[in-house]
């Protein structure tokens, strides 16, 4: 193969994404058989075999037992609105979608663990501190939009009102609220933003099907410079974008 030059299985997928993305292989479509393809493009089984796994890959088609590969339905993408305003009342849906025409609900479930390393360096506290560890499953329109898992330093909370943020007199009323009551002022907030494959787990909750991509944005809020909560949320790649909307002064 000359410098430069795709290889075959990849000229191939890129033709039928361009015919996908077109509308010429339209929702629900049943992708060309493997035999259909080696002969319509000439390449062998391997290379037509590669080529319907990159299209797999990147969530184009999908495959349904016994019945073959089809072209998926693209969803409408939802923006996940990062911003620096916090109005009155702050509740942790209303901090991980901004979008005011978006009424949602959610769950959650709270327990005491040990931190592991990577969190006990978010919280820059030691590995195996006492942590309130909370896992949150967000709905929009009936339909999970996220998961979230947060963690609290109990050196901080524990034994006082908010130990448990969906619990006792400032349930659901966000990181800020929440740890003013205790004396601890939050001034910023760090987030980070990637995407990686989603898990088996994740992927299954929020609708989609493993090997999808999710998006994941690792915050913390800081009180003095001391991290007072992390969290990852986390939401599929193909169905939402982060926007950010910062303030300027």
């Amino acid at each position: 193969m000359a410098f430069g030059e795709q290889p075959a299985y990849l000229r191939v997928a890129g033709d039928l994404r361009k015919r996908i993305v077109a509308g010429e292989l339209p929702p629900h479509t049943r992708l060309p058989s493997q035999a259909r393809i080696r002969e319509v493009y000439g390449v062998s089984d391997t290379v037509a075999l590669e080529a319907r796994k990159v299209l797999m890959a990147e969530g184009l088609v999908e495959g349904r037992s016994g019945s073959g590969t089809y072209v998926r339905a693209r969803p409408e993408q939802r923006a996940l609105v990062r911003s620096g305003f916090r109005g009155p009342v702050c509740t942790p849906f209303r901090q991980e979608q901004a979008d005011e025409e978006l009424r949602g609900s959610w769950e959650s479930s709270s327990e005491r663990e040990a931190a592991d390393p990577l969190v006990a360096a978010r919280l820059a506290i030691g590995a195996g501190d006492a942590v309130m560890r909370t896992r949150y499953v967000f709905r929009t329109g009936g339909e999970v939009a996220m998961l979230s898992t947060s963690f609290e330093p109990l050196a901080l909370t524990g034994r006082t009102p908010v130990m448990l943020p969906e619990e006792g007199p400032l349930a659901g009323r966000g990181v800020v609220e929440r740890m003013a009551a205790i004396g601890l002022v939050v001034d910023n907030v760090a987030e980070q933003v990637g995407a990686r494959p989603g898990l088996a787990e994740e992927t299954l909750a929020l609708g989609g099907v493993p090997g999808h991509y999710v998006l994941v944005v690792s915050r913390t809020f800081h009180a003095g410079g001391r991290p007072v909560e992390t969290a990852d949320v986390v939401t599929l790649a193909d169905r939402n974008r982060i926007s950010y909307r910062l303030p300027v002064k």
